[in-house]
């Protein structure tokens, strides 16, 4: 799903789903392999045991079941990054799993636990606008990349719109880009009701299973080099 290979092209890094909610051995090792001819830095994207539903569907998992299955799929990607003559250099929840990291300390805790064991080197990213998944990684003295995103509409309390609300989700690649350039720049994002809102992030999320999603990071790219920006991996 999606279009990797296109992507590959825009990116700087790239979040690989790790056979949980999407994904399996055989795309993991031709993703790696795509990344490293790219120049792409990796990162593993740990999410739910739930292909069905692509790992969006909130489950509400033991603390030591959640640190098992992150250091399960983090190691597996590591396993294809070695063997690449590469490394994972960052870890990304995905879905409901990052969701419910950026409001609820225990499951924050319970994923750095987990991308501890794989690696200390490694860089946590979660949600710029919220504290646990920071404190958490902090407490374990992992580095932490606040991220915000190109394609997702924001509350004025600075969490993203649910998906299940109209609008939720971007489907102009110029909105995206201005949005985008905003946040990069200004370090801020016009929320739902219109407000401007404060948003620092060191990081920028594009969905690669969005339709056109290569046209939005193409979109992105131009935007940031007509302002000077540039786009580097973590």
């Amino acid at each position: 799903m999606g279009s990797d290979a296109e992507l590959l092209a825009l990116v700087t890094s790239a979040n690989v789903a790790c056979g949980f909610h999407a994904g399996d051995p055989a795309v993991m090792d031709r993703t790696v392999g795509l990344a490293v001819r790219a120049g792409v830095a990796l990162g593993a994207h740990p999410g739910h045991a739930d292909l069905r539903g692509f790992g969006r569907r909130p489950i509400q998992a033991a603390p030591e079941d959640i640190e098992r299955d992150v250091l399960y799929q983090v190691g597996a990607l590591q396993g294809f990054a070695r063997a690449h003559g590469t490394r994972v250099v960052h870890v990304k929840p995905h879905g409901a799993l990052y969701n419910q990291a950026a409001e609820d300390e225990t499951v924050a805790r319970a994923i750095v636990r987990g991308v501890a064991r794989a690696g200390r080197d490694l860089i946590l990213v979660g949600l710029a606008s919220t504290e646990p998944m920071r404190r958490a990684a902090q407490a374990e003295g992992l580095r932490f990349a606040a991220e915000a995103f190109a394609d997702r509409r924001y509350t004025p309390a600075g969490t993203l719109q649910a998906r299940r609300e109209p609008g939720s989700v971007l489907t102009d690649p110029a909105q995206a880009a201005a949005q985008a350039v905003k946040i990069a720049t200004e370090g801020r994002v016009i929320a739902t009701d219109g407000r401007e809102i404060a948003l620092q992030a060191d990081t920028l999320c594009l969905h690669g299973d969005q339709p056109g999603a290569a046209r939005f990071a193409q979109a992105l790219r131009k935007a940031f080099a007509e302002r000077g920006i540039t786009v580097v991996a973590p």
